[in-house]
């Protein structure tokens, strides 16, 4: 059963469908909504039809997906998803909080968030037949796209900004994508994106342009819901907190809890925070304003996964944050470093961008915005393995000593 059924523009409404248009509604630009045929999925399917899978991967919800099985068996497309859920007591503590849990997205096959959107991505290229993928990245997108691509023999281009960090960058080139270094930032790259894919043909994965990239965001709600909230122990609403850069994160999120209201197995969604950088805030500012508005800033952070001068999937978030009774934050370069460092002290290697949404749940408990019962997940968004020159912001330098017991207890005072 293919549950698509149509598009739906976020602004102006206007409903299409499939077929009729590919990325954003020809009247005004608006980001489209992917619509499910709901009344079929829930004739069809119980809750345990998919909580009784053993496809630990985002694909054990493929019936609440518009795209056809990829196929892929065996290979990283195939492993995207079902990321851990620690619940780490002695973060819990520090903050005063009965309840919570990180959601280590880092552990995902390359490393970050981006592989639930590009795994979707790529199998709706494989079921119309593109020949070519491309996408503007500041890394973590392109990284997955590449992966993701490589794993089905998928062409795919990338456009990144010249200043991504080299990790990110090694790895578009490792899984084997044509990459092609921006002499600009990331908005320069995806404008560029769009102009080639219109001219060659090819199809475009951007995030906040292509309307399957929140689709394969949202199984992460599926997971928190599955794992967190299914349960049942939870007395209060719970909060997740991530971070935002274009905006596709979290209105994925919102779009995934929306589709368990629909089917009727969910009575509300969760409250949505979402953490910019006080350096890329464009969507921060837009809520504080009170106004779906979203004017560009000129970004700058150390966070270069969330760094982005206007938002493409602005809205959307906007409206995750206030339909669901969350809020947006911001939060200094210097408390993401402090947030890399609090995570890895308790096994969890986050990238800057990673580490906005902890920083955030910090600020939040000081402003009393969170408290001690209200039960809190965090979304570490991608692994700390992508940005070390950060990461080592975060730590003193380990020194360097000769090789003798003497120097040993020189340095450890023993």
């Amino acid at each position: 059963m293919d549950p698509f059924q149509s598009y739906e523009c976020s602004l102006c409404g206007a409903e299409y469908l499939p077929g009729q248009v590919e990325y954003v509604c020809p009247k005004d630009g608006g980001n489209l909504n992917v619509l499910l045929d709901y009344a079929a999925i829930r004739q069809k399917f119980h809750i345990e039809d998919l909580t009784s899978r053993t496809d630990y991967s985002l694909w054990r919800y493929l019936p609440l997906l518009p795209v056809t099985d990829p196929g892929g068996q065996g290979t990283p497309l195939r492993m995207a998803g079902w990321t851990p859920t620690y619940a780490p007591a002695r973060l819990a503590e520090q903050l005063g909080l009965k309840h919570l849990w990180v959601k280590d997205e880092g552990r995902n096959p390359t490393a970050s968030f981006k592989d639930r959107a590009s795994a979707v991505v790529v199998a709706r290229a494989q079921q119309i037949g593109a020949q070519v993928v491309v996408t503007a990245s500041t890394g973590n997108a392109g990284a997955a796209l590449a992966g993701m691509a490589a794993a089905v023999g998928q062409k795919a281009v990338i456009f990144a900004p010249k200043t991504a960090p080299p990790a990110k960058i090694a790895q578009l080139l490792i899984y084997g994508s044509q990459v092609l270094l921006v002499d600009g930032n990331y908005d320069q790259a995806f404008d560029l994106t769009i102009d080639a894919a219109r001219e060659f043909g090819w199809y475009c994965r951007n995030t906040g342009y292509n309307p399957f990239t929140v689709e394969g965001k949202k199984t992460a709600a599926f997971e928190i819901w599955e794992r967190v909230m299914l349960p049942g122990n939870l007395d209060k609403p719970l909060v997740v907190f991530t971070s935002v850069g274009d905006g596709n994160i979290i209105s994925g999120l919102h779009k995934g809890f929306k589709d368990l209201v629909k089917l009727g197995w969910l009575e509300q969604p969760p409250r949505l925070f979402g953490i910019q950088a006080e350096g890329s805030a464009a969507i921060a500012n837009a809520f504080q304003a009170h106004t779906e508005k979203i004017t560009p800033v000129s970004a700058k952070t150390i966070a270069d996964s969330i760094s982005v001068d206007l938002p493409r999937d602005g809205v959307r978030a906007v409206r995750a944050a206030t339909q669901t009774d969350g809020t947006f934050l911001t939060v200094s370069d210097a408390e993401i470093i402090k947030a890399i460092a609090a995570l890895g002290k308790v096994g969890i290697f986050a990238e800057p961008a990673g580490a906005a949404g902890y920083a955030g749940l910090t600020k939040a408990v000081q402003q009393g915005l969170i408290g001690t019962d209200d039960p809190v997940l965090v979304l570490n968004t991608g692994s700390g393995l992508k940005d070390v020159r950060a990461a080592m912001q975060a730590v003193v330098e380990a020194p360097v000593i000769e090789p003798s017991l003497d120097a040993v207890r020189r340095i450890l005072k023993i």
